[in-house]
C-alpha cells in the first residue's frame, strides 16, 4: 500500500482548519495527521508528529506563522507552504515567510465563488505532492568576498547578449534573491523575470528586489521601453511580450493573452517574443518550478542563437520545469543555484 503524504495544518480559523482538512482528505494519497491552532501549538505538534508537509497560516495568536516557520525550520526543517491574503501586506509577510524557510505559498481565499475554492485545492494539492520528499536545499545568501566585488565592478563585459529572460515558479522567491542582487551594476544588459505569482503579489517583489540588488528592478508597466542596466518584473494574471518598434527600440506590451493558456504570466510567451526581439542576442535562464513552462519558450531562444542556462535538481525546490527543458535537450549549461549569478556573468 502507498504511503499517504502526511500533512500538518497550522491556523488559528476553525473554519480554515476544517475546510483544508476536508480538501486535502478527499486526495487518497494525502493524510492530515493533526491540526494545530497557533504557531506555538504548531511548532510542538511538527517536533512531535514529524509531517511531510506543513501549511502555516500567517496571522495567529501567541506565535504568528513568520516566528514558526523559522523555528521549525531550526529544529526540524520540512517543506512548509504558507496560505496567504491576496494583498500588498500580505505578500510582503509571505515573502517574509520564504526569507525564514517556507518553500511556497498558496493563496487562502476560500470565501468566494466555488470555483475559486476548486483553483485553490488544486493549487494547494498539486503543490504539496510536488514538495512532499524533496531534500530541502537550505538556501542563504552568499556574501560576496570584496575581490569579487572589485572583479566584477572592473570586469569590461562584451555583451553579447541583449537580454536575459529568467523563468521561475515554486521555489523561485528565495531563487532570484540569491541570482539577483549579485549582477554587477556596470551591466548594461535587460532582464526581465517571469514569475508565477499572483498580480497582488508581483509589485511588493520587485520593490523587495529592488532593495537587494545592485541594479533597478521594478514592475513592468505597458508601453515601458526595455533598456540596459535595468531588471524588469512582470505582473501577474497578465501577459508580458517584448516588441519592436522603429527598428530597433523594445518596448513592453502586457494583454490578457489567450484565454487557454493555463499560466499568466507565461515564461514561454515571454521567451519567445524576447528571442525574436533580440535575435542571437538573447539568454533564457530556467529555475525551480512545478510543469514545463519554459520549455517552448527556451527552444525557439536556442532556434535563434540564444543561450540557455538550467538549475540543477539538487539546489531546485522542485525539479519540473529545469527538468523539462534538461530533457529536451534545451540547457547550453546546468548549473547549481549558488553559482547561477556567476554564470549568467560570464555568459554575457
Amino acid at each position: 500500500m502507498e504511503r499517504k503524504i502526511r500533512v500538518l495544518v497550522i491556523d488559528d480559523s476553525a473554519f480554515m482548519r476544517r475546510i483544508i482538512r476536508q480538501m486535502l482528505e478527499s486526495h487518497h494519497d494525502i493524510e492530515v495527521v493533526g491540526t494545530a491552532r497557533d504557531g506555538m501549538e504548531g511548532v510542538e505538534m511538527a517536533l512531535e508528529l514529524e509531517p511531510d508537509v506543513i501549511t502555516m497560516d500567517i496571522e495567529m495568536p501567541r506565535m504568528n506563522g513568520l516566528d514558526a516557520t523559522q523555528m521549525i525550520m531550526e529544529k526540524s526543517p520540512r517543506p512548509i507552504i504558507m496560505l496567504s491574503s491576496l494583498t500588498t501586506e500580505g505578500a510582503k509577510a509571505t515573502f517574509d515567510a520564504l526569507d525564514r524557510g517556507a518553500v511556497d505559498y498558496v493563496s487562502k481565499n476560500l470565501v468566494s465563488s466555488a470555483l475559486d475554492v476548486m483553483k485553490v485545492e488544486k493549487e494547494l494539492v498539486d503543490k504539496i505532492r510536488a514538495v512532499a520528499g524533496r531534500r530541502l536545499f537550505i538556501t542563504q545568501p552568499r556574501e560576496t568576498r570584496p575581490e569579487e566585488v572589485r572583479l566584477s565592478m572592473t570586469r569590461s563585459f562584451t555583451h553579447s547578449i541583449g537580454m536575459v529572460i529568467i523563468g521561475a515558479s515554486t521555489g523561485g522567491p528565495k531563487a532570484l534573491q540569491m541570482i539577483l542582487p549579485h549582477i554587477p551594476r556596470n551591466v548594461q544588459t535587460s532582464f526581465l523575470v517571469v514569475i508565477h505569482m499572483p498580480g497582488a503579489f508581483t509589485g511588493a517583489f520587485a520593490e523587495r528586489l529592488d532593495s537587494l540588488c545592485q541594479l533597478h528592478v521594478k514592475e513592468a508597466e505597458n508601453g515601458e521601453k526595455v533598456s540596459p542596466g535595468k531588471i524588469l518584473v512582470s505582473p501577474g494574471g497578465v501577459q508580458t511580450m517584448l516588441k519592436k518598434r522603429r527598428g530597433f527600440e523594445v518596448y513592453v506590451e502586457i494583454g490578457n493573452g489567450d484565454p487557454g493558456i493555463l499560466y499568466k504570466p507565461s515564461i514561454d510567451i515571454s521567451m519567445t517574443t524576447a528571442a525574436m526581439c533580440y535575435l542571437g542576442r538573447s539568454m533564457g535562464v530556467i529555475l525551480t518550478g512545478m510543469g514545463s513552462d519554459g520549455k517552448e519558450g527556451m527552444r525557439v531562444i536556442k532556434e535563434k542563437g540564444g543561450r540557455t542556462i538550467a538549475q540543477d535538481e539538487a539546489t531546485s525546490t522542485v525539479f519540473g520545469m529545469p527538468k523539462a527543458v534538461i530533457e529536451a535537450g534545451l540547457a547550453d549549461k546546468v548549473v547549481p543555484l549558488e553559482k547561477m549569478a556567476l554564470e549568467i556573468i560570464n555568459m554575457l
